[in-house]
């Protein structure tokens, strides 16, 4: 639902009741994740996307159908269809499994209040009960910044505790997931089974050198979701006119500066001075945090120097093998622009897992489901 949070929480404001489809579970190659929703109000007026339109119609009118009946939300499942050439189904082969429910934002004004905190752009994790009992099905719970406010409640138990334990935890790990609670005898009477949408603080890029590279890289960066700072030991090169994508720019040594700076899970380090006196103490740094990606640029003769001072600084054979270096993939990259597009491209295909590979030489789904711990899409 996060996909559509603008129109949703105007809505909401209006107290305009609505009928929200969302995927809750998708099997095979499918175009768009678990968590996409498309919301229909009572004068007919649409918005969002659940199969980039494959199925828009059906969904469409499944959602008319449910506000009309003002019942108990229904499951619709989508799967590839072609021995019927009227049949709705998805051309791309996969399955979707959907969950259509009547929002009143006046009885439910708790994902108002959810969804005013991911327009204000507030780390927020929505839980949906999408299996279980009925009367439960579509219930949501809210669980803002850190975890330490909640809105709206399950069944005021157990579930309300349990529910709000693993939104927290998917919160602080940045990414929308399915999650099952109840079945290992923790007081939850029925099993339940949650879809925890997440609307999370965008993944940082740490762009260290103030290179030619670094100006396009921040560009790519920033395009692509992340929160991008740049650093660099020298005043004269590290200002915001040249880098006016960045969200910041700081003087100072690169290790002390990622010393004190927060990373997680979904940072990216991005090496580009290639200079021994910055890269040692700042690569034997962030190959020991828990981060991401770790690139370094660099030729192989400068690659193999590197590594060959990172041994005799301490770094471990393990720590080495996480660093990317040469950074980028092969692409024929020549310009700073083309290298920005290569560095990223190695960046999304680390996180997702990819082969790096052109479609056309990789059998088996297009589209994959992010592994633990990947950045996901912001807002």
């Amino acid at each position: 639902m996060l996909n559509i949070a603008d129109t949703l929480h105007r809505w909401c404001r209006e107290a305009r009741p609505f009928a929200l489809a969302t995927v809750v579970d998708v099997t095979g190659s499918a175009p768009l994740p678990a968590g996409t929703s498309v919301a229909v109000d009572e004068d007919g007026n649409a918005v969002g996307s659940i199969s980039g339109g494959c199925v828009e119609g059906a969904v469409y009118e499944l959602c008319r159908q449910v506000l009309r009946d003002r019942g108990a939300p229904q499951r619709a499942w989508f799967g590839y269809s072609d021995d019927d050439a009227f049949a709705v189904g998805l051309t791309c082969g996969g399955e979707l499994d959907v969950l259509v429910q009547r929002i009143d934002p006046s009885a439910q004004q708790h994902i108002g209040a959810a969804l005013a905190d991911v327009v204000r752009g507030r780390p927020t994790a929505v839980a949906q009960i999408v299996d279980g009992p009925r009367n439960l099905l579509g219930s949501t719970l809210s669980v803002l910044v850190g975890g330490s406010v909640t809105y709206g409640t399950l069944d005021d138990g157990p579930a309300d505790r349990l529910v709000a334990d693993e939104a927290r935890a998917l919160l602080r790990a940045g990414r929308t997931a399915r999650v099952t609670v109840g079945s290992n005898g923790d007081g939850c009477p029925e099993p339940l089974t949650v879809l925890v949408h997440v609307n999370a603080s965008r993944p940082r890029l740490l762009i260290f050198g103030t290179v030619d590279f670094a100006a396009a890289l921040s560009q790519a960066g920033a395009f692509l979701g992340y929160r991008v700072t740049v650093c660099d030991a020298r005043p004269v090169f590290a200002t915001e006119a040249r880098f006016p994508h960045a969200d910041e720019v700081v003087v100072d040594w690169p290790h002390r500066y990622l010393q004190r700076t927060e990373v997680d899970a979904r940072t990216a380090i991005c090496v580009l001075t290639h200079d021994a006196k910055f890269d040692i103490p700042l690569l034997r740094l962030a190959l020991d945090l828990p981060v991401s990606y770790v690139g370094a640029m660099g030729s192989r003769r400068t690659h193999h120097e590197r590594l060959r001072l990172l041994r005799e600084a301490g770094v471990t054979e393990e720590q080495l093998a996480r660093l990317r270096s040469p950074i980028g993939l092969d692409l024929g990259a020549r310009t700073p622009e083309e290298t920005a597009i290569s560095i990223v491209s190695e960046i999304i295909a680390h996180s997702g897992q990819g082969t790096g590979l052109p479609l056309a030489q990789v059998t088996g789904p297009i589209h994959r489901p992010l592994p633990q711990g990947s950045p996901v899409a912001v807002g």
